[in-house]
Formats: C-alpha cells, structure tokens, sequence
C-alpha cells in the first residue's frame, strides 16, 4: 500500500460514461466541489441538501462551468429519519444502481444542545445515524454496482473524540466540540466496520473513510456562529483555513481514485493533515477498537431503526 501519493487532483479523476454519485450536504462547501468534480468527469450526480432553492443554485452554477453536467437535486433531511426513509424508498422504487455514496453532509457545534426529530443530539443524529441509515437503505442499490464504494466524511476532531455509550445524546452533559468529536469518530468508526462487515457478508462494497483538513468552508459559521470564536477565525482569519476545493480532494481521490483501498482512511498530508494533498491518513487509536466498533454499530442499528 503506498503510503504518499503524488501532488492527487481532481484532474486525475478518471473519465467514465455512466456511473451514478449520491452526495449528501452537496449545494455549498466539500460536497458542492464532490459534484462539481464527478460530474465535471461525466459521473451523473444526485445532489442532496435541505433546501431545494439552494439546490437549483448550485446545479446552475454547475451548468455554467459544465452545460452537459448531469446533475440533479433531491431533498433530504438527516436530521429527520422520515425524511431519509422517504429519499431512500424513491431510490429503490426506481431501481438504479448506485456506484458511488458520499456521507458528507455535518452539522458542527451548536453552541446550544440541539435534537433531531427523532430525538438524537443533533451532531451525533445527523452526522452519524443519518447517514448510517441512508447507507442500510441504499445498500441493495450499491450492492448492484459491482464494487460500489461508499464514502464516509470524518474530521481531525476525532483525536479528541470518545464514544461515550453512558450518554451517546450528550443529555447529562453537552460541550458543542466534544459532542462533534464523538460524531466524527463515530464517522470514521462507521465507514471502518462498514468495510469489514462487507467482506464478512460478501456485500462486494468498497468503504473508505476520508477528511478534509481545516477547510474554507461555513460549516463553522452555520453551526458554532459568525460571531464564535471559530467562526470569527473562519470570516477574518481565512488565510488558516485551505480552499474547500483543495479540502474535496481527498474525498474526491477515495471516491475514485483505482489506487484508494477500502478500510483506509485518506486526509491531506501536509501540518498535521490539515491542508495539502491526498494522502493515508493516521487512524486514531480509540477508532481501532474493534470491541467498540462493533457495539457502535449495533446500536445504531437500534437507533436508526435499520439492518444492513
């Protein structure tokens, strides 16, 4: 396995005819530069936000770069298991197979405890058990797609994270950064077992874990606020934070890259991983507890009221 990989742009995506990308949290940010790139190399790309004027935006601003782009929009909530149930049953009734499922949409530290619909904390119900259960969903459209790959989001936050199975909703105690670093390990964990339960079974699906560094995006602005400390840093400090089509590539490169390997985990390689190019990321040590992966995972099956 090679462990640096050359100066990887979204140039070396490889061209293709047909191949259908479900990118979650994809009008602004990482997973708006995911569509542009995927359909800029003739993907067809569902892009998926809560806000369907945004979405009409950024399929024009898509169009504008790319007239032929094959792009279209459909409304999802992962905040809202109804909301995911509803996207995932009009998929299915339609049949096609998917090749490509990005988890990227985030929610990232109200300053406030804020809940899902279903109840969850709203990073840990959004970040983690929406997508978890968008991807058992999906998962008999991916497993049409001979070595569909399916692309998990994580953060540098997870260093810091632990998943507190005393507390999982952080009710007794929320702390907006711990709550997000429990999220993004949970990300990581997912995207982890998600590969081992694949081979286990024989699903035939390729996950990959991936992040972008300390990104120009207003993940920071739309969750902590303008006027947090972050996101100060974010709108006067921008110098600190690399662009998000810069933060996309290591996405991008295990999204399709025929190098990028399932159960790895890929993020910039340059200070610390938060900025350069593609690269192996370091896995941090509490996201290889094999024992804690596991009980995380059938949990969130509970949870989001799935099996895979």
């Amino acid at each position: 396995m090679q462990n640096e990989i050359k100066n990887w742009t979204a140039s070396n995506i490889p061209q293709r005819e047909i191949g259908l990308a479900v990118i979650t949290g994809s009008t602004e940010g990482i997973g708006y530069e995911d569509a542009l790139a995927l359909s800029s190399s003739g993907w067809n790309v569902i892009m998926m936000g809560r806000n369907a004027q945004k979405g009409a935006d950024s399929i024009a601003k898509i169009k504008q770069v790319n007239p032929r782009a094959k792009v279209s929009f459909e409304k999802i909530d992962l905040a809202d298991l109804s909301s995911v149930r509803a996207f995932a049953s009009r998929m299915n009734s339609k049949g096609q197979a998917v090749d490509l499922l990005i988890n990227n949409a985030g929610v990232m530290t109200p300053p406030k405890r804020l809940e899902t619909a279903d109840g969850f904390e709203l990073q840990f119900g959004t970040n983690h058990i929406g997508h978890f259960a968008l991807t058992a969903q999906l998962l008999p459209l991916l497993r049409k797609s001979p070595g569909a790959r399916v692309v998990t989001v994580s953060s540098v936050a997870n260093r810091a994270g632990k998943i507190n199975f005393d507390d999982l909703q952080s009710k007794s105690s929320y702390v907006p950064g711990k709550a997000y670093s429990q999220a993004k390990l949970a990300n990581l964990m997912f995207a982890l077992e998600l590969q081992r339960q694949s081979e286990k079974h024989g699903w035939g699906i390729i996950s990959i874990a991936a992040h972008p560094g300390v990104s120009r995006t207003n993940l920071l602005i739309t969750g902590a606020g303008r006027w947090s400390g972050p996101g100060m840093a974010r709108t006067f400090l921008p110098f600190l934070f690399q662009p998000s089509v810069q933060g996309a590539l290591p996405t991008l490169y295990a999204a399709t890259s025929p190098d990028a390997v399932g159960g790895v985990y890929y993020g910039p390689n340059k200070m610390s991983e938060t900025r350069g190019f593609p690269s192996i990321a370091k896995i941090p040590v509490q996201a290889q507890d094999l024992g804690v992966s596991l009980r995380l995972w059938e949990i969130s099956q509970e949870l989001a009221g799935v099996a895979f």
